[in-house]
């Protein structure tokens, strides 16, 4: 029972004492394929946006070059999910933007599950979730249950884009037991990356994670 409780603590189901490491979910054949080929379609639709679509930054940006898009390979175990755990109250936080301008967003809550660390130990990884404030109207107006995650790792600035990666959370539903996949895979650089046109949001030093996710979209530029 105490090896069940443990591992129900790692899937962040609850909270004891418990000093055992966390550990990875265990995948089926059927799940590390579905997220495979979830991502290899999520990469198809990305690529066709990129090159063809008139809100993309390449067709946008006439200066910009497309070539395509350059990934880590998929890693189904960097796939988790976690419930949100929402902070007792949100705080409004300054978030700088690339091109020097700060920005006001909400704090919101965590996710955290684990992944595959150095050598393969699972590490527990909690990352931040933000949502647009009232500071930004339209965004807000829009979008208000939008969640956003951005971080760095170690890859930063090396493998990967030197000001960071985004993740997608989904949309706030306001549930306390649903839980959001989270997939790593799909890690990727805001468009400041393609295009000086763009500003993009910093993560914070908060948002900084020590070790290195190689999954995901790495640097565009050589």
């Amino acid at each position: 029972m105490k090896s069940l409780h443990c591992a129900l603590i790692a899937a962040g189901l609850m909270f004891s004492s418990c000093s055992h490491r966390p550990a990875l979910p265990v995948l089926t054949n059927a799940d590390s394929l579905r997220i495979r080929e979830d991502n290899m379609a999520y990469r198809a639709e990305k690529d066709a946006f990129f090159a063809h679509d008139p809100h993309s930054p390449f067709v946008r940006d006439t200066s910009a070059r497309y070539h395509g898009i350059n990934w880590f390979p998929v890693d189904p175990a960097f796939c988790g999910e976690s419930v949100l755990h929402t902070y007792a109250e949100p705080e409004t936080v300054e978030v700088m933007g690339t091109k020097g301008e700060a920005r006001r967003q909400i704090r919101y809550g965590y996710v955290e599950f684990p992944v595959p660390g150095r050598g393969r130990e699972p590490v527990l990884l909690r990352l931040n979730v933000y949502k647009f404030s009232r500071y930004d109207p339209e965004r807000y107006s829009r979008y208000p249950e939008t969640m956003s995650i951005w971080f760095t790792d170690s890859t930063t600035g090396h493998e990967t884009y030197e000001v960071g990666r985004y993740l997608d959370a989904g949309d706030d539903l306001h549930d306390p037991t649903h839980r959001y996949e989270i997939d790593l895979n799909k890690a990727y650089n805001p468009y400041c990356a393609y295009s000086a046109m763009y500003s993009c949001a910093v993560p914070r030093k908060e948002d900084r994670l020590k070790i290195a996710l190689r999954v995901g979209e790495m640097k565009y530029h050589d």
